[in-house]
């Protein structure tokens, strides 16, 4: 086993007790205890293998490796490393990892670039804790302004402010950046699919990520006693909520072209065994690869929820995140396969079901981006996993690309 495979390991292995769910996967929200343990160790790695660290405004980690041209713009490689609750050691981590093991090449092989090199570590990309997936990614390109940033709550009502300063972080910090500061922006990833792994290859060269939009639905009605209220007088919202739901699977269906809807998250308040649910609130989430699809999808939920007003209910939907359908650089795409190539390492090219940090920066900058196979195709729980070996190939596949978009003698 290589250094760099066993620095792998001992990297995942370690991320993976910051967990607040022992032997139940990891549960590492954006901000909690478990987020400062993760965090402490990825900067003291940065620190170790010669990278200067510093931390924006909304938590985001930067461990940078300056360039000979003063003021350049850097090429950025990194993931997130918050997890989903009880889910597995290896989504965004690995990608951090990656990237971490790519400056460890650079200051082992005493490489000094022309353009700055940037891991970094990229806060609620899942959005488990205050419900804004990409977060980081979105902070950083000022696609989430620092007011809603500031609005944002958690279940328990703490807001991300509170959060940041609980673990001794300060919101005050810078937040956005200006693109003109990123060359390039690479990420690794598990695929968190079975493709990869059914076809025995090692590296999928992602060439687009599905758009994919969250909805936020709430249903109010009023609350009453379970025993004394007769039937027809109730405004029940979570029996209405369940009747929105239930017809939604179909929309996805007969919209086809792998469009996908998922109710996740659902609140009932006040949440009593023997109490009417006077309010409901889920989230929606909607995906395809195109984005007249996503559209379509959304715009039939609205109608089959604004349906259900009247007798009591009323209905509400707000759009949390929308990110259009995303195409990755083809210069990179064509770097990416060229070097792996070079290495001898098997590939294919393959598009991402799930939404991540690339997406964003692809708006802003020339992005790549790998994906290696997941066990089983599993992923966001405990039984994820991936080889460490294909990590490693990843993390050479990156290291020749860097090498190039740094313009590293």
């Amino acid at each position: 086993m290589s250094n760099v495979q066993e620095r792998i390991e001992s990297h995942i292995d370690t991320l993976s007790t910051f967990t607040a769910t022992p032997d139940k996967g990891t549960t590492r929200l954006s901000y909690s205890n478990e987020d400062l343990q993760a965090r402490n160790y990825l900067k003291s790695k940065m620190i170790e293998y010669g990278l200067y660290v510093k931390e924006d405004g909304f938590g985001n980690i930067f461990g940078k490796l300056e360039g000979t041209l003063k003021e350049g713009p850097s090429v950025l490689i990194g993931s997130h490393f918050d997890s989903v609750p009880n889910g597995g050691s290896y989504d965004g981590p690995a990608g951090v990892v990656a990237g971490l093991e790519v400056a460890a090449l650079f200051n082992e092989n005493n490489i000094t670039p022309k353009y700055p090199l940037e891991i970094i570590a990229l806060v609620e990309e899942e959005g488990a804790r205050f419900g804004s997936g990409l977060m980081g990614s979105r902070g950083i390109t000022g696609l989430l302004s620092d007011a809603d940033f500031k609005k944002l709550t958690d279940k328990d009502g703490i807001t991300t402010e509170e959060a940041m300063k609980t673990i001794g972080l300060d919101s005050s910090l810078p937040k956005t950046r200006d693109p003109k500061t990123i060359k390039a922006f690479l990420e690794l990833h598990i695929e968190q699919g079975p493709i990869l792994e059914e076809k025995n290859i090692p590296i999928g060269v992602v060439e687009a990520i599905v758009g994919l939009t969250q909805l936020e639905v709430t249903v109010k009605g009023r609350a009453g006693h379970a025993g004394t209220t007769p039937m027809d007088r109730r405004s029940d919202a979570l029996v209405a909520a369940a009747g929105i739901i239930a017809q939604l699977p179909e929309l996805a269906v007969s919209e086809g072209e792998g469009t996908v809807i998922t109710a996740g998250r659902l609140n009932v308040f006040p949440n009593g065994a023997n109490v009417i649910p006077d309010q409901t609130v889920f989230t929606l989430d909607i995906r395809s690869g195109k984005e007249e699809h996503v559209r379509n999808v959304v715009e039939k939920v609205k109608k089959i929820v604004d349906s259900y007003n009247g007798n009591g209910i009323d209905t509400s939907v707000q759009e949390l995140l929308y990110m259009k359908p995303k195409a990755m650089n083809p210069e990179i795409l064509s770097l990416l396969k060229q070097k792996s190539s070079e290495l001898d390492i098997p590939h294919c090219p393959i598009n991402s079901g799930a939404g991540h940090d690339a997406m964003v920066f692809s708006d802003f900058t020339d992005v790549g981006m790998l994906f290696i196979p997941s066990k089983d195709g599993l992923s966001h729980c405990p039984e994820e996993w991936s080889d460490s070996s294909h990590i490693a190939n990843a993390v050479h596949i990156l290291y020749e690309a860097a090498k190039k978009l740094t313009e590293a003698e």
